[in-house]
């Protein structure tokens, strides 16, 4: 017999359990699977968790980081999870701290081009909620400024974290390309406003392997997309603060971020290069081609590790296959796995997938200045 504090929690009512007792049970059973643990470690792990006292180990949390990359159902790129590297921060919370770690996490996810996936986790929430936040959505992205005619210079998709930093007293350079400071607060105080990572920050020009013109369009992208506003959940445990990155895509750079009409929007700069007639069809597919083509080919110029779309889907199509045979399911939302080019030439867009909402995971969660306020 086991002696009583090592229970299995069959054994014990569960009736009365929190759900995050129950989710920090499943992660371990999880964790007794995958890890092969013996029976006596899971067992005490087990009794940690009953008796209210669990905090998860090292081993804990770096597998539960590589589950959420593994769980999240928008990620094309999960083939290499068990990869990702994990920074125990969760001692850290003071803003100050904060902003040197997050260089750190650039300087060793950049890798010299190289990408290495990196999750950096610090303190994670108590009873009241998170106990700090980043409010940067990515730790490098660029500013949108709106002007008085509503337009904007930059990137759209950042206009209001632009007026919330400007606001905060940021003076940015007005053009199109500027790297967005950081903002980082703890719960209790002012947000703190930290320079853009600018030393940190490998960029990339774009220029293209036929057009000797494309240069003069003045494109360029970070090497480097590393999330910092989603919520790491795992065993029940909220990490409002867990910046992690992978390696991009080539389309989310060429066919989102600069294609989008809601974005960049320089695929009619690129048709009126090429001498494109604008008034027929398919311009926009012909220049979207030679955009993504100079992202893929000034990636690989500058040594920034990358991967074309038909080489994801097919490595995604690895990962399900091998997530089938360990008889896992796959969560899959089948609207971002999908390529947004060429998608019905990919393997991954004759497939069907649900989005399982399986923990641990990689949440959205609101807004920092929302939830915190500026106090």
């Amino acid at each position: 017999m086991c002696p009583e504090s090592f229970k299995n929690p069959v054994e014990w009512s569960a009736a009365n359990l929190p759900d995050s007792t129950h989710e920090a049970l499943a992660f371990l059973e999880a964790c007794r699977a995958e890890k092969q643990w013996t029976e006596e470690k899971f067992l005490s792990r087990q009794a940690a968790v009953l008796a209210g006292g669990w905090v998860p180990t090292f081993e804990e949390l770096e597998h539960g980081a590589r589950m959420a990359w593994r769980n999240n159902a928008r990620c094309i790129g999960r083939l290499f999870w068990p990869s990702l590297r994990v920074r125990d921060l969760r001692h850290v919370s003071d803003p100050d701290e904060v902003y040197v770690a997050l260089l750190e996490h650039l300087a060793i996810g950049t890798n010299n081009g190289k990408i290495q996936p990196l999750a950096t986790v610090f303190a994670p929430a108590d009873a009241d909620g998170p106990v700090v936040r980043i409010w940067n959505h990515q730790l490098l992205s660029y500013a949108g400024y709106e002007q008085s005619d509503g337009s904007i210079v930059g990137d759209p998709k950042n206009r209001d974290f632009t007026r919330e930093v400007m606001r905060l007293g940021w003076k940015g350079g007005g053009t199109r390309f500027d790297l967005l400071p950081i903002v980082i607060q703890k719960r209790g105080e002012a947000p703190r406003l930290y320079p853009p990572p600018t030393a940190q920050a490998l960029e990339v020009p774009l220029t293209h392997p036929q057009f000797s013109w494309f240069a003069e369009l003045g494109l360029k992208w970070y090497a480097i997309p590393v999330l910092s506003d989603m919520n790491l959940r795992m065993g029940g445990i909220n990490f409002a603060a867990a910046p992690f990155n992978g390696w991009y895509m080539g389309t989310e750079i060429g066919s989102r971020d600069l294609g989008d009409a809601n974005r960049y929007n320089v695929l009619p700069a690129v048709a009126k290069k090429m001498g494109l007639d604008t008034s027929s069809s398919l311009w926009l597919d012909r220049a979207l081609v030679e955009l993504n083509a100079a992202v893929l080919h000034s990636f690989d110029k500058a040594g920034a590790r990358i991967v074309d779309h038909h080489r994801a889907s097919s490595e995604f199509m690895e990962f399900t296959a091998r997530e089938m045979k360990a008889g896992r399911a796959v969560s899959a939302d089948w609207s971002w796995i999908v390529p947004p080019m060429s998608g019905s030439a990919t393997p991954v867009f004759h497939q069907r997938w649900n989005d399982l909402q399986s923990l641990p995971d990689f949440i959205s969660q609101p807004k920092a200045w929302v939830q915190f306020g500026d106090l």
